[in-house]
């Protein structure tokens, strides 16, 4: 079930104009991932100044998504991050999703996950074993 489709439908909008932004030299360097932006800093750098046609852009604040879909999951409910049962009752089911904190361990856990499905939460990362083996 994906809720706010407006939002995420204005959000790919925006981002099939938004350009692939690049690494500087990534292109020439095979240790150096494409993905993983870096800002250009050097005082003559060619990228940084934009000095000619065909430099890859910059990320800008005006590239940004709407203000109405930052945060949202692709599933369309807010993220949010919970340590405790305190936390999930804050929370709204039909708006809000539930995404469990890595630092908690397994049985409060899964009291968490029983209390989220109880109460028709979206989990993002149940991640619970039952048994006591790790393999």
């Amino acid at each position: 079930m994906t809720i706010n489709k407006e939002k995420l439908a204005a959000r790919q909008k925006v981002a099939e104009h938004r350009p692939e932004f690049v690494r500087q030299e990534s292109w020439r360097y095979k240790r150096l991932a494409v993905s993983s932006w870096r800002k250009p800093k050097g005082v003559d750098n060619h990228q940084r100044k934009q000095k000619f046609r065909g430099r890859p852009g910059l990320v800008k604040v005006g590239y940004g998504g709407p203000k109405s879909a930052r945060g949202l999951h692709p599933s369309g409910f807010t993220d949010n991050l919970v340590h405790n049962l305190v936390d999930l009752q804050r929370l709204d089911p039909k708006s809000d999703g539930v995404r469990i904190a890595h630092s908690v361990g397994t049985k409060k856990r899964l009291e968490i996950v029983a209390k989220a499905t109880e109460k028709k939460f979206k989990i993002f990362n149940a991640r619970v074993r039952t048994s006591g083996s790790k393999s």
